[in-house]
């Protein structure tokens, strides 16, 4: 007994005859939102990733700053450094602030870390526009702040 195979060709090219553009027209509707989606994760992404840097920076410049001999300069400088190098950003996109506040047994003024006293707290707080770290110019995230704060006791 011999098996013989249909003969698939008149039967495939009657039946797809009509469809010959249809695969591009699915393709030019589908592509672009395939890439739109893409792009929309990789930009998340990059949110996340530099939110990350921004609470490690925070937190390196904070264990920094409740050291003795530290000062004010020398840590928004790290910050600055720091997140440059990592994220890109201009030292002048970057926005450091160094608040003090003081133990109730100690008589600190101002925020200088020059002038903290063991056990008062020393807070660092790190902001970065979104708009200055991002890949992409998009609508939804612009206008948008990364920021960091850490707080610790000076030593």
């Amino acid at each position: 007994m011999r098996l013989q195979l249909p003969n698939t060709t008149r039967f495939s090219t009657r039946r797809n005859a009509p469809r010959k553009g249809a695969a591009l027209v699915e393709a030019a509707i589908v592509i672009p939102m395939f890439f739109m989606v893409i792009l929309g994760i990789v930009e998340f992404g990059r949110g996340m990733m530099v939110a990350q840097l921004v609470t490690n920076a925070a937190r390196e410049a904070a264990r920094r700053a409740v050291l003795d001999g530290s000062d004010n300069t020398t840590i928004e400088q790290y910050i600055q450094d720091k997140l440059s190098a990592s994220v890109g950003a201009a030292s002048s996109d970057i926005t450091v602030g160094i608040t003090i506040t003081p133990d109730p047994n100690n008589n600190t003024t101002g925020h200088q870390l020059v002038n903290a006293q063991p056990y008062d707290l020393v807070t660092v707080t790190v902001s970065v526009p979104y708009n200055k770290v991002s890949y992409l110019a998009g609508r939804y995230l612009s206008g948008r702040t990364l920021r960091a704060e850490t707080t610790m006791r000076h030593e």
